[in-house]
């Protein structure tokens, strides 16, 4: 199957896709400021530069998209188009997302990785409650 985009409006698409500030991570960020947790952003300092630094509980937290580090859920499809390439990409962002937890948990952090589906779900406010806690309480 080929593409349906040209060429330069795929990468134009591509390029267009954040990493930091999506969607999903500014409702996570907004939740527990609402609830009084307060963080750093995208510690530089830190393997893989998490998405939030909770100094005072020694915790991370990482909010990862499902299509980018391949979760086994609907919003973790693999193209149709230049499949070697995309499988290639995604086995190397795993591998890096994994050694970069293990870093940190070697370190003493305690490592969160929340979902986008999770954030996308109808039981958002119980997992961001759920969320709260764990970073909260242990």
């Amino acid at each position: 199957m080929t593409d349906t985009v040209s060429k330069s409006m795929r990468s134009r698409n591509m390029s267009k896709i954040r990493s930091k500030n999506t969607k999903p991570e500014i409702q996570v960020r907004k939740y527990l400021f609402s609830r009084g947790l307060r963080y750093r952003l995208h510690a530089k300092n830190l393997p893989g530069k998490p998405d939030m630094v909770f100094p005072k509980y020694k915790t991370v937290v990482f909010v990862n998209g499902c299509f980018w580090h391949h979760h086994s859920c609907k919003y973790g499809t693999t193209p149709k188009t230049n499949t070697e390439y995309w499988l290639n990409k995604f086995e190397k962002n795993q591998m890096r997302d994994n050694s970069n937890y293990q870093t940190l948990e070697s370190e003493g952090w305690k490592v969160l990785v929340i979902w986008e589906c999770q954030i996308n779900s109808k039981n958002r406010i119980t997992f961001l409650e759920n969320l709260y806690s764990e970073i909260k309480f242990s």
